[in-house]
């Protein structure tokens, strides 16, 4: 079986960073990763990965406008949201836009993976 493949989006490279090391430790190979959401675009059409984790706040495209470009280009898109937006009205938004998932900052490594997995079962 081919490893599944993520891109991480997210202007915080700590965040980038912690959430390439937990999806490696599940076998996800990481593809691409973004600060902003206009990149996050671009790098989706090139590389197409079987997930996208998407945080909400960040320069030049916010993730809600980022999250409609990439499923209006590919309805079949499994984003994660990992934000520190933790109202339920931003998290209500990111799912009608598409989003399949929203986990909150600051999360566990554990809540990280527990929501990969499930994005890979559905």
């Amino acid at each position: 079986m081919a490893r599944k493949t993520i891109m991480i989006v997210d202007d915080s490279n700590v965040i980038r960073n912690r959430i390439s090391r937990s999806s490696k430790e599940i076998e996800f190979e990481v593809v691409a990763t973004a600060m902003n959401g206009a990149d996050a675009l671009e790098l989706y059409k090139q590389h197409r990965p079987d997930i996208v984790t998407m945080d909400l706040t960040m320069p030049k495209m916010d993730g809600l406008e980022c999250i409609f470009s990439i499923t209006d280009f590919d309805d079949n898109a499994n984003i994660l949201v990992i934000s520190a937006l933790s109202d339920k009205a931003t998290g209500i938004k990111a799912l009608e836009l598409g989003a399949r998932g929203f986990i909150c900052k600051p999360f566990t490594d554990e809540d990280l993976v527990q929501a990969l997995v499930e994005m890979m079962e559905d």
